[in-house]
């Protein structure tokens, strides 16, 4: 083989790297057990929560169902950053949760993709007996 050639098949190998294009998006699934908040008003409020994020569009969706409330929810959130057990302010609204089934989305920007890909968010629902939140699930990575 000669060194022009050599050369050639060296700068073909380079262009077919780099014209390969990004990394494609990858979907992160993740997944919330929703309990009673600690110090609500007695409640048998219980729920799930199931998620998925886009990387490429960034877009959170979410799809769960709670029972058990002391009454209609008032709000719910994510909240973030937060480790099991800790709290924490608003990171995503999650708004027209309802009791029974319910679903929503978002468009994340950077740093709140930061906080829920790595798992310091919980989901909380507020009631008017329960401002504070009456039911509560850290949200971690599902299957």
């Amino acid at each position: 083989m000669t060194s022009l050639f050599r050369a050639f098949l060296a700068g073909a190998a380079l262009a077919a790297v780099i014209s390969a294009g990004p990394v494609l998006a990858e979907t992160m699934s993740f997944k919330a057990d929703l309990k009673p908040a600690p110090g609500v008003q007695p409640t048998t409020g219980q729920g799930n929560l199931t998620a998925t994020y886009d990387t490429e569009s960034r877009k959170l969706s979410w799809k769960g169902n709670v029972s058990g409330l002391s009454g209609n929810p008032t709000a719910a959130h994510f909240h973030g950053p937060a480790d099991p057990g800790q709290n924490a302010g608003v990171l995503v609204p999650a708004a027209g949760v309802k009791i029974g089934e319910f679903e929503g989305s978002a468009t994340l920007n950077n740093d709140q993709a930061k906080i829920v890909t790595g798992e310091k968010t919980y989901f909380m629902i507020h009631t008017a007996a329960n401002p504070g939140g009456e039911v509560r699930g850290q949200v971690t990575k599902g299957n």
